[in-house]
């Protein structure tokens, strides 16, 4: 049984196609996205633990033993870099069941159990001290039912990437992907709760701007890539002003920077995945500027300490639980992305991601495993390991290996 255990992964691990720098991290991380999936239904869970705390003693604790949609989409991207197509696919065919489960007008839950389970109610066991004596323990999560813009574009920036490296999608999913491309251009425009799921109320997060933006995009290339039936021109209009609005609305002058939500005075490090889904120029000068901002301390009003990058400050942008949290690990590795992408013209910065990211590899623990979240002496905060640490670290070092080795032969390749 032993030799057969392992007979399994050596030959699952063959697949991979990834050869370059910081390969055994790369593989590692691979094997905790396998090991996350719910075979019958290819359905990754975000962690297998629950309230986990993200402060200790605190009650930022949540249940993540379900599958969210943007994890979903990112976990696609993440698999197909490094050659897991066959695993992409039974992922995918998760994903295309919920969108024939989706509204009769489109519209899509943000998340769903490992069943394809629709109510997810949210309970407190109080009975239990919870992790050193981090109440309250919860199971089920009260998110399920919120709004959050930005699910569409992850949904179909998967898809059309699926699309191009995996399997061509089928005429019936494409009905399914312009309903709910119609949806978003009716709703773009509303306030939501965002990425991070805020508790303190509705607002108009940049992030979910920039994704709607994505998912009209990625449905219009992926409408003329396959010729499929669309609305072109409805959607092209909607995505020009989608952008325009982000430019004019998400921008503040004052701190030269993209901030957390319309009218706000808060970074929050969401912004860094503007470059990665080619909404802005890695070199553009506003992007540039923004990277500059959240790259400082937070003694100097940025979101960063000793390489590590926090979501947002909580004091300066409440989220409705007035409590610390720790850094947040994805927000690292998107950091070393951004940075990468910018030192395609800018060496220092280039070399700064390198920097970055290998001090990150000093923070998994002894197995090569990450949580959600880092704290100020480098323990492991939130539930463990984290699906979306893992594929960020994979993106991060996908992206990173293959411009070092481009600028060290004196090129610049293009990025998909």
């Amino acid at each position: 049984m032993f030799r057969a255990t392992v007979d399994y992964w050596r030959d699952w691990l063959s697949q991979c196609t990834y050869k370059g720098r910081w390969r055994e991290m790369v593989e590692r991380s691979a094997l905790v996205l396998k090991l996350l999936t719910f075979e019958p239904t290819g359905a990754i869970v975000a962690a297998p633990t629950t309230s986990l705390p993200e402060d200790l003693g605190g009650f930022r604790n949540w249940d993540y033993r379900y599958t969210w949609i943007r994890d979903a989409a990112f976990t696609i991207y993440g698999l197909i870099r490094i050659g897991f197509t066959e695993a992409a696919a039974g992922f995918m065919v998760w994903m295309e069941a919920r969108a024939h489960e989706a509204g009769p007008d489109g519209s899509l839950q943000i998340m769903y159990g490992i069943d394809g389970r629709h109510e997810l109610t949210e309970l407190t066991l109080d009975h239990l001290e919870g992790y050193r004596g981090s109440k309250p323990v919860r199971i089920g999560n009260g998110a399920y039912d919120q709004l959050q813009l930005d699910i569409y574009g992850e949904l179909l920036d998967a898809v059309y990437l699926f699309n191009k490296y995996g399997e061509p999608i089928s005429y019936e999913f494409w009905t399914h992907l312009r309903n709910m491309t119609n949806w978003v251009c009716e709703h773009w425009d509303q306030v939501d709760e965002g990425i991070w799921e805020t508790r303190g109320g509705q607002k108009h997060f940049v992030y979910s701007k920039v994704m709607c933006w994505v998912a009209v995009d990625r449905a219009l290339r992926l409408a003329d890539r396959r010729s499929f039936p669309a609305d072109r021109q409805r959607w092209l209009e909607v995505r020009d002003r989608i952008y325009e609005e982000i430019m004019e609305r998400g921008w503040n002058s004052e701190l030269d920077s993209f901030v957390q939500s319309y009218g706000s005075d808060s970074l929050d490090a969401s912004s860094l995945i503007m470059p990665l889904v080619f909404l802005m120029s890695p070199s553009d000068p506003r992007m540039l500027s923004t990277l500059d901002a959240i790259n400082r301390s937070p003694q100097q009003g940025g979101l960063v300490s000793n390489s590590l990058v926090y979501r947002y400050d909580v004091t300066a942008s409440p989220d409705g639980l007035n409590t610390d949290e720790g850094t947040f690990n994805m927000c690292s590795f998107w950091l070393v992305e951004a940075l990468t992408r910018a030192g395609k013209t800018d060496r220092a910065k280039l070399d700064e991601a390198r920097l970055m990211f290998e001090k990150m590899l000093g923070y998994a623990n002894h197995v090569g495993l990450y949580s959600e979240e880092t704290g100020k002496n480098g323990e492991a905060l939130g539930n463990f390991p984290q699906a979306f640490t893992h594929l960020s670290l994979i993106s991060a070092a996908f992206n990173l290996d293959r411009t070092l080795g481009a600028a060290n032969e004196g090129r610049v390749e293009a990025a998909d």
